[in-house]
């Protein structure tokens, strides 16, 4: 049973135990379900399992992880995956106990050859144009089986076999050369050019595993007569039917037009005008691949009319130019699964003939031998988008090049690809690096052959959520990944997963309860002194109360009412402003109201609450409540209420006093500060002072000024005070505070805590 004719038998006669190393894969998920269609009791493993799998477990898969060796015990074939090596302990048992091992080309070739076998090959666009073929033949009535190599909505799984039907469509898989391996009724010839080098030496040994296709293709093949090097080797043949736009092609398309979502054509036959068509996917390649599959279904006798209804019918397989759910608000994200250059350039093209402001890409390379011999081409495609990112370079099986990274790519699209502003970012920040420059109109495509399609999900269902979000709250302005390091003092912080600044206390309440239904976190911060916040950001909604009635200052004789975002030394200048005494404190304090409430903010000797009158809050659930000190619990540097609440405003007391003892306490107070601490990006005092002796004095006398973790410094001037002095992380001040309470304790036998706030996560987490 080692010949291919045999394997074709046994996979029709059913009842074979066959182990698949790599299930969970596009394409050996796919062999998968056609051979327990076909009747044989198949098992799989896999380092990871995925939705096809949890489909195909419902089949009747008997799925496992990880690969282990006994699992291939008993079994009368071993199928694996083109990734597979030695050192896979399933592969090795399989070696080792003499099991029959067959690639899945092999499989599949055997499959085929059981039918009247359509190979779908060529180096760009076989998953979408085996998809319409197998979909125009289905609305046909011939009852085709299918393997693509793709999730396809429309045909409902990647492959099926139909015992109704003669023929079988199957996308042909040309990056290891077993497209020889095919011996089928009919073969597409899509396009033919360098790719797969890591495998191929040469574009003349592509040529040469395409020509043994054709040759070994027993009827008509189709070609496409507008790609040269598909035309060239067509010449060598006398069953070659060309389509395309050349006016050499037999099926000639023309009058090509994009509305929106889809795409419409004219047709010619033999130089007859056959008809219009109306394609159910964008894109000028598309339309290629559609003439490709309505000359298959032609020749297989097929009226016009059922070609053109299911044409119009065609939804695109996953990842090819699909649409991800972002809320119909009024940024578009798709999906693409395209790598090379020059899928890379049509797919960008089929995103601009959308009718969108701007396309924005978040591009992944894919392997480090096709991103170093195409850097160049990748410049040029990348050039017709508006917006660039590049993120790591997906390595497949590849090991990695030195020098070779989606950073160094980054350089060379801006320098020869007219995107000076190309950057790159690690793939978790991608979609927060182009998700926060987003504008109305614009269309962002996640693109690449690896799991880029992870930031684009991502992305999709945050739009999402901000599309819902100002429906409610007409007006609101939600921006997505707002990077908080802007809002800060220290200047150091990830994004906001949400990012909105009301002005009102009503649109406020409304999104309090918009993010308490739907159980989204909700955050505030005010103007981001004694704040620090992690590098991966804040999960949720972050609330910035510095504008409109929360900016709001007003003095009633010796009442000061101030909003949550006014600023404290705003507070001090308006009581100057009007001869009220006791607020020169707080001429030194960063800080806004609703920050100092919450953590009781002091300086000179005074707490902010020993001046508060009263005060507004608001629950989570957006309900107000107006309160006064005595019905809160308050303490040094802390107002717990206020974690779990949030401040509003507050009216202030003050006493009559006369210009010059204000103005004196004033100075006094902006040259004490001017003197102990730092100008430097600061978050303020980083400890709270221990019973035994102030932080900044026993940090001081243990000659920790100036101790660093990259630039996080301790200040020379203040010793509790931690300076950024440019491009710090959050990791470099955690890093820098542990570090100091270390030596604090060992050496002095004192416990410092911290009294700045900290907030958000270590790492992105959204």
């Amino acid at each position: 049973m080692s010949a291919p004719k045999d394997w074709t038998k046994a996979m029709l006669e059913g009842g074979l135990r066959i182990h698949l190393i790599g299930v969970a894969g596009s394409g050996m998920s796919g062999i998968a379900g056609l051979l327990i269609e076909l009747g044989h009791r198949v098992s799989g493993s896999d380092k990871v399992d995925s939705p096809e799998v949890k489909r195909l477990c419902e089949a009747g898969l008997d799925f496992h992880t990880p690969h282990r060796g006994e699992l291939v015990r008993d079994c009368d074939l071993v199928v694996y995956s083109s990734a597979v090596r030695i050192g896979n302990p399933a592969y090795d048992a399989a070696l080792n106990l003499g099991i029959p091992l067959l690639r899945r080309a092999e499989v599949l070739a055997a499959v085929l050859h059981a039918r009247e076998g359509i190979v779908i090959a060529g180096m760009h666009g076989k998953t979408t144009t085996s998809a319409m073929a197998a979909h125009v033949l289905r609305g046909g009535g011939l009852h085709p089986g299918h393997y693509v190599g793709a999730e396809i909505p429309l045909l409902g799984v990647n492959a099926w076999w139909d015992s109704e039907g003669r023929h079988f469509v199957a996308e042909g898989d040309e990056s290891d050369g077993t497209i020889r391996l095919f011996h089928p009724a009919h073969t597409i010839l899509l396009n033919i050019e360098e790719e797969h080098l890591d495998f191929y030496p040469d574009l003349a040994a592509i040529f040469e595993a395409y020509r043994t296709l054709l040759r070994q293709t027993k009827g008509f093949f189709l070609y496409c007569a507008d790609d040269e090097n598909a035309s060239k080797l067509a010449s060598e043949f006398d069953k070659g039917i060309g389509y395309g736009s050349s006016k050499d092609a037999v099926y000639r398309f023309s009058e090509v037009a994009a509305h929106g979502a889809t795409s419409t054509f004219d047709l010619d036959v033999r130089e007859k005008k056959l008809g219009s068509l109306r394609l159910g996917v964008p894109g000028l390649h598309n339309v290629s691949n559609a003439t490709a599959a309505v000359a298959l279904a032609m020749e297989l006798g097929i009226p016009f009319e059922k070609i053109a209804t299911a044409l119009e019918s065609f939804r695109g397989a996953k990842r090819r130019f699909e649409e991800l759910d972002a809320g119909n608000g009024t940024v578009r994200v798709f999906d693409d699964y395209g790598h090379h250059p020059t899928e890379v350039f049509a797919t960008l093209r089929t995103a601009k003939s959308t009718g969108a402001s701007r396309v924005m890409v978040m591009f992944q390379p894919h392997r480090f031998t096709r991103t170093k011999a195409l850097s160049s081409e990748f410049a040029t495609a990348l050039a017709e988008a508006d917006v660039v990112g590049i993120t790591d370079i997906y390595p497949a099986s590849e090991a990695p090049i030195a020098g070779i990274t989606g950073d160094w790519l980054a350089g060379i699209v801006r320098d020869q690809g007219n995107h000076p502003a190309c950057r790159y970012s690690p793939l978790v920040r991608m979609h927060h690096e182009i998700g926060n420059q987003v504008r109305d109109g614009d269309l962002v495509l996640s693109l690449g052959a690896g799991n880029i399609h992870e930031a684009g999900k991502k992305l999709a269902a945050d739009l999402c959520v901000r599309a819902e979000m100002e429906r409610l709250i007409p007006g609101i302005g939600v921006r997505l990944y707002e990077p908080l390091a802007r809002y800060t003092t220290m200047r150091v912080g990830g994004p906001a997963q949400y990012w909105v600044e009301p002005e009102s206390v009503d649109v406020l309440a409304r999104l309090v309860r918009f993010c308490y239904a739907r159980k989204i976190p909700l955050t505030v911060i005010g103007r981001g002194s004694n704040l620090l916040i992690g590098d991966g950001g804040i999960r949720g909604m972050v609330v910035r109360l510095t504008r409109g009635e929360f900016a709001a200052i007003r003095v009633e004789e010796t009442r000061i009412f101030a909003g949550a975002g006014a600023r404290f030394k705003q507070v001090s200048l308006a009581a100057r402003a009007a001869g009220i005494g006791g607020f020169e404190w707080m001429e030194g304090i960063p800080g806004s109201v609703g920050g100092g409430m919450r953590m009781n903010a002091g300086a000179m000797g005074i707490e902010t609450f020993s001046q508060v009158e009263s005060f507004r809050i608001m629950e989570r659930d957006g309900s107000i409540r107006e309160m006064i000190p005595a019905d809160i619990e308050v303490g040094y540097r802390e107002a717990p209420l206020l974690d779990s609440c949030i401040a509003l405003d507050t009216v202030f007391f003050g006493t009559r006093a006369d210009s010059e003892t204000i103005e004196t306490l004033m100075q006094t107070s902006m040259r004490k500060r001017k003197e102990s601490q730092p100008a430097a990006s600061s978050a303020g005092c980083i400890f709270r002072n221990p019973d035994q002796i102030p932080a900044g004095k026993v940090i001081d006398e243990l000659g920790l000024k100036n101790t660093h973790v990259g630039p996080a410094r301790v200040s020379e001037i203040h010793g509790n005070f931690i300076v950024n002095d440019g491009g710090a992380t959050a990791s470099d001040v955690l890093q820098l505070i542990e570090r100091i309470r270390h030596e604090v304790r060992q050496r002095a036998g004192i416990e410092l805590h911290p009294e700045v706030r900290m907030l958000g996560e270590k790492e992105p987490a959204f």
